[in-house]
């Protein structure tokens, strides 16, 4: 049984979310899996409807828009009853975006794209 009831995947690529929601399934998550290509739609989302049952953020850096960064930014600036943990999701695997990333208050972790089924369940706890 994984630790969370939802996962989000936000990555501008359809591909990249479709493939992530096949590993998620392959690591044995059976919970909601919701996907926006924006981190304007995920605020948005989180924005209309606060109260959240315990949810996983996987978010991508490089979105047009707003990036994954400001994304994290913004989320933290949101006064939510029950914020999603945040994992960036990205295909850089730069130390200065691993910094940064750890610098975000809401950003709990960093995995370097494609998630693999091994990571997955590490991520979910199963």
């Amino acid at each position: 049984m994984s630790a969370y009831a939802r996962v989000i995947l936000v990555d501008d690529n359809e591909l990249d979310n479709d493939f992530h929601e096949i590993v998620l399934r392959k690591a044995g998550y059976t919970g909601d899996i919701l996907r926006f290509e924006s981190g304007v739609d995920l605020l948005d989302f989180l924005a209309s409807a606060p109260a959240q049952p315990r949810t996983c953020v996987l978010l991508d850096i490089n979105m047009p828009i707003l990036n994954g960064f400001d994304t994290a930014d913004r989320l933290a600036g949101m006064a939510l009853p029950d914020p999603p943990e945040v994992h960036i999701l990205s295909s850089s695997d730069s130390l200065a975006d691993q910094r940064r990333a750890s610098a975000q208050p809401f950003v709990r972790g960093y995995l370097v794209k494609p998630l693999t089924v091994t990571a997955a369940r590490r991520l979910l706890g199963a």
